[in-house]
């Protein structure tokens, strides 16, 4: 149990580490702050098996801390170039983590931009490697809002990563393996897991009702079996997450924070 306080990036962080703990051997693949400290948090506590990256071209034993000066980081355990991620993703042996702008009710993502893709309103990333990378292992996502704008109704502004939809499957063709694990959000913990891949709710964080994140969501949410409330870090992970991320760039990711989680100070 927690003795000590806690954030909602570190509450979260805790919730995300959880996807990986019955994975096995794979690469671990935390994309963004909160993924990768959730990637070796897991590593560390739930599943020692895990690989894990640098974020450039190299595998880790040992979870790089973050802003770790160069002379500090951990040793490589061996060269990840992309010729070898592809090899672990399309053999199913990766988990990735990743941290999209939106979501549908088909579980699809995007990154890409807002608005229409011709004349966008705001420019993100682009698609990038996106749907190669959403297909043929699993997935997860934490997302640092829940709103009708992340949780959109009807489908993503740019369908950048494969989701239960057959609408862009072309005609004779089979949908492509997806696995969505875990969505992790400011306000619950969801899957798609649901009758026909709808989208549920696993966990509510601490003092959020189910009411609150149904209202918060642009489609419709089932209760999943046995819906529980979030478990609150535990001191040793606390300790964990904080030599992981010893300049807190953890509190500048994420907006608000829900009732029943007590905020440290700035």
């Amino acid at each position: 149990m927690s003795t000590d306080t806690f954030t909602l990036a570190e509450l979260m962080i805790s919730a995300a580490a959880r996807a990986f703990a019955n994975d096995g051997e794979v690469m671990a693949n935390g994309i963004g702050t909160l993924p990768r400290i959730a990637a070796g948090l897991a590593k560390l506590t739930l599943n020692e098996k895990l690989m894990l990256s640098d974020g450039e071209a190299y595998a880790l034993e040992t979870p790089l801390p973050l802003n770790v000066a160069l002379e500090d980081r951990p040793g490589a355990s061996g060269w990840m170039p992309y010729h070898r991620v592809f090899e672990s993703l399309w053999s199913g042996r990766r988990h990735a983590m990743v941290t999209p702008v939106q979501i549908d009710r088909f579980a699809q993502s995007n990154i890409s931009c807002l608005g229409d893709f011709n004349a966008p309103k705001v420019q993100l990333l682009g698609v990038r490697g996106f749907p190669g990378n959403s297909i043929s292992h699993r997935n997860s996502m934490l997302v640092t809002s829940h709103d009708r704008r992340t949780f959109v109704p009807g489908e993503v502004d740019v369908v950048s990563s494969a989701g239960y939809s057959d609408r862009l499957v072309p005609e004779g063709a089979k949908r492509p393996e997806v696995d969505i694990a875990l969505v992790v959000t400011p306000l619950c913990v969801m899957d798609f897991k649901g009758p026909d891949n709808a989208a549920q709710v696993l966990s509510l964080h601490p003092g959020v009702s189910f009411e609150e994140v149904a209202d918060a969501t642009g489609f419709e949410l089932l209760r999943a079996p046995g819906m529980a409330v979030t478990a609150v870090p535990i001191d040793e992970e606390l300790q964990i997450i904080r030599q992981l991320d010893p300049d807190n760039l953890r509190a500048r990711a994420i907006k608000g924070d829900p009732p029943g989680v007590r905020q440290e100070a700035a």
